[in-house]
């Protein structure tokens, strides 16, 4: 049913690629878009996939349809590999964390100062000029001058935080921007082995999870102790919401009571449970965000000192590595004076191409490697 279904869509299919739904339904069926991808797909951003954007499918299912999946699965690649379906990456032995903290004792050798606990409440400037930041600290307010500024903080919050205000129409689009919400419940499992997998996608519709992290299998430094197993069960929510406004003791039994209805593990073996709560965790791609990006996106390039990068700040659904390549070419055109732009840096290449650089200037784009320091 499922290669009859692809058939069709390949035979007859849809003419407009608005929206998630008809994306997928075109390469890869009808059948398999309801089987596979649409309940985990409204799971995460909680609306219809009829009001996702199809840019975002383009750009996080890279390269994949239903005959490049089998052949995968049949023969695996020794060279190209199709960026969904990456295999194999480096990994800091306890968690992505250890790596900031490198960045963060570089940076106080080079005399640079890392605040942390600390929260921006205004962007002060002159004109077209940032001028200061404000920001709040145990210690009272902060006031921090600088001749340039990089912002990665959500546009939704950074645009009303500008003294004078934005324009009224700036304002107006960076209110309407929708963010999804995020929580891991993290669990403790007195069991020395769950499953192979560094994650797993949860389908089904008798269950809140979207997704379970085995941070076991990412690195085994991760758990101190070799007999037990710690997994992070990740719920997509919105702020206010009954996921959301659940306590963490309420969150952490209903962990334990859905790995058991999926048999993952016994609600018996969980020995002990945490929370982790993170707003605005990913930009939503509706029907309105493109026109309202825009009218931002044109402002914040008035201001010649300002500039924004990664996910949030660009209102763009990229890795963790594209968001650093965006800091870094920040970064150049601070120190070298280039002219790269950052919301056109490609989030769609596959992990082994090389990416192309936008600049001011087409004749001078260039490839960079996205790990070149």
């Amino acid at each position: 049913m499922v290669v009859a279904s692809y058939i069709w869509a390949r035979l007859f299919p849809q003419k407009v690629e608005d929206n998630f739904e008809q994306w997928v339904s075109n390469r890869f069926g009808r059948r398999l878009f309801r089987i596979f991808f649409k309940t985990y797909t409204e799971k995460v951003w909680g609306i219809p996939c009829t009001e996702i954007r199809a840019e975002w499918a383009a750009q996080r299912i890279k390269g994949l349809s239903l005959p490049s999946a089998i052949r995968n699965a049949l023969f695996p690649p020794r060279g190209e590999v199709i960026k969904t379906l990456i295999d194999e990456f480096h990994y800091p032995k306890r968690g992505p964390g250890m790596m900031w903290e490198r960045v963060a004792g570089l940076l106080a050798q080079r005399g640079g100062t890392v605040s942390t606990g600390t929260a921006v409440v205004k962007v002060r400037r002159s004109g077209t000029r940032v001028l200061a930041v404000e920001h709040l600290s145990p210690a009272g307010t902060i006031v921090s001058t600088a001749d340039h500024f990089v912002s990665t903080a959500a546009l939704g919050e950074l645009i009303a935080q500008f003294d004078p205000p934005a324009p009224p129409e700036v304002l107006a689009a960076a209110q309407q921007l929708a963010y999804r919400d995020f929580l891991t419940v993290v669990l403790i499992i007195n069991q020395p082995h769950l499953f192979a997998d560094n994650w797993i996608y949860v389908h089904s519709e008798a269950v809140r999870i979207g997704r379970i992290q085995n941070f076991k299998n990412w690195s085994p430094h991760m758990v101190p102790d070799v007999k037990m197993t710690s997994i992070g069960l990740e719920y997509f929510c919105t702020v206010g919401d009954d996921l959301w406004s659940m306590s963490d003791a309420e969150l952490v039994a209903l962990g334990r009571r859905e790995i058991e209805t999926i048999g993952i593990a016994s609600s018996a073996d969980c020995v002990d449970g945490t929370v982790v709560r993170q707003p605005k965790a990913y930009p939503i791609y509706d029907a309105h965000y493109g026109r309202l990006l825009e009218i931002i996106k044109t402002w914040l390039g008035t201001l010649e000192n300002f500039q924004t990068v990664g996910r949030n700040g660009l209102h763009k659904y990229n890795n963790q590595d594209h968001s650093m390549l965006t800091a870094m070419l920040a970064v150049r055109n601070i120190l070298s004076g280039e002219k790269n732009d950052v919301w056109n840096i490609n989030t769609d290449r596959s992990y082994h191409e090389e990416v192309r650089v936008p600049s001011a200037n087409p004749a001078t784009d260039r490839p960079i490697d996205i790990l070149e320091a």
